[in-house]
């Protein structure tokens, strides 16, 4: 009855996993969980404000399938005064998250038999939505030595006559890693002379913590034209039930081919969410960004400190996102089967590093006060002392 398309899916295990610790948490275990990918804190109040304001003032109506014109100006205004991008309102297209933009660009892009590079560790989406659309996914592997990032001659080893894309993160889930300018200069220096699409996902963009964030689009006029900005406020302004996203093109007809599809599926994103977001664009909120990024360093320095005091264990220290990818290949060759056997024994959530393509790895979230980081960190190393 199904399709083969839809069969070639699989459940993202991060929801998963949050899932079960919800539920587990419910039944009144004392579950702490490290598995979420979103900010504890509230989005900012003038964010709310502004939805509010717009409820009052009836805007519930249907809009323009790729948003509103006020809201497309700030999503501009904003590219040019962070990211040094200069688009125009035919290049910018408003959904309904990260996830959503990048189903839309999949869609309008890859073809059976397309090859689209992913570095791993990766985000789980990337490789579902590439098989579901039909593409073959290329990885390239990259672990602690390399910071978690992929070299020039990586990428260059990885493109063949069929490679349709290359998907950067940056700041990357599940790592933290950010390329700096350089290392985007040097990448795209490979790309020259190709059609290769970048898709850059930026949606970490504020939560950099360590040096300056360079927009992959932003290093050369060739990177400018072949990147696809994906970026959104979910982790920057804690608007992740919101479900608010964009993506930002030089090619207008690969907009106008994302704003055909989303007209047929979607329609426009919640009118109130793009009243909202423009308050989460405009600089308004700036201010609670910056507390927010101040308890994120706390927490990431305390963090790795207290990891790599287990013997077993290591971690690099992230520059951006809010993720520990802690090195468990001295301790356990499955981390799968760490992760479940943590959760039945010491209860505590993590998400094995499998799920991203980077076996001997877990994930492990900071999106949480810091006595409840302590805690968990203290159960993880018994557990990894009893396993000795």
């Amino acid at each position: 009855m199904l399709t083969n398309r839809i069969n070639t899916l699989s459940e993202s295990i991060t929801i998963a996993i949050s899932t079960l610790a919800q539920e587990l948490k419910a039944e009144g275990k004392d579950i702490l969980s490290f598995s979420a990918g979103e900010p504890d804190f509230d989005t900012p109040q003038v964010i709310k404000d502004a939805a509010i304001d717009a409820i009052n003032a009836g805007f519930t109506k249907y809009t323009a399938v790729d948003g509103i014109p006020i809201l497309k100006h700030a999503i501009i205004n904003k590219l040019k005064r962070d990211n040094n991008l200069t688009y125009t309102p035919e290049q910018i297209i408003v959904s309904n998250g990260a996830k959503h933009s990048l189903f839309n660009l999949f869609s309008a892009t890859i073809q059976n038999g397309d090859e689209v590079i992913i570095p791993a560790p990766y985000w789980v989406t990337y490789p579902e939505l590439v098989k579901y659309c039909g593409g073959n996914v290329v990885e390239i592997h990259t672990d602690d030595n390399s910071a978690f990032k992929i070299t020039p001659e990586q990428l260059k080893k990885a493109i063949t006559s069929k490679t349709k894309m290359l998907i950067l993160t940056t700041p990357s889930n599940p790592t933290g890693s950010v390329y700096s300018k350089d290392e985007l200069t040097a990448l795209g220096e490979i790309l020259k002379g190709t059609d290769i699409i970048v898709a850059s996902d930026e949606m970490y963009e504020k939560l950099t913590y360590d040096g300056e964030f360079t927009s992959a689009a932003a290093v050369s006029d060739d990177m400018f034209n072949r990147t696809v900005t994906i970026n959104g406020l979910s982790k920057s302004v804690a608007m992740t039930g919101w479900r608010f996203g964009y993506m930002a093109a030089r090619n207008t007809e690969l907009i106008k081919s994302t704003k055909k599809l989303q007209s047929q599926s979607t329609s426009n994103i919640n009118s109130i969410t793009q009243k909202a977001a423009i308050a989460g664009l405009d600089g308004s909120s700036d201010k609670d960004v910056k507390k927010m990024k101040e308890a994120f360093i706390l927490r990431r320095d305390e963090a790795v400190k207290l990891f790599n005091e287990i013997d077993g264990l290591s971690v690099l220290k992230p520059d951006g996102a809010f993720y520990l990818f802690v090195n468990i290949k001295e301790i356990s060759s499955d981390s799968l089967k760490f992760a479940k056997d943590l959760l039945a024994n010491k209860e505590v959530a993590i998400v094995p590093g499998i799920g991203f393509g980077s076996e001997g790895y877990f994930r492990f979230s900071f999106a949480t006060d810091i006595d409840s980081i302590r805690k968990g960190i203290k159960r993880i190393e018994e557990f990894v002392n009893e396993l000795k």
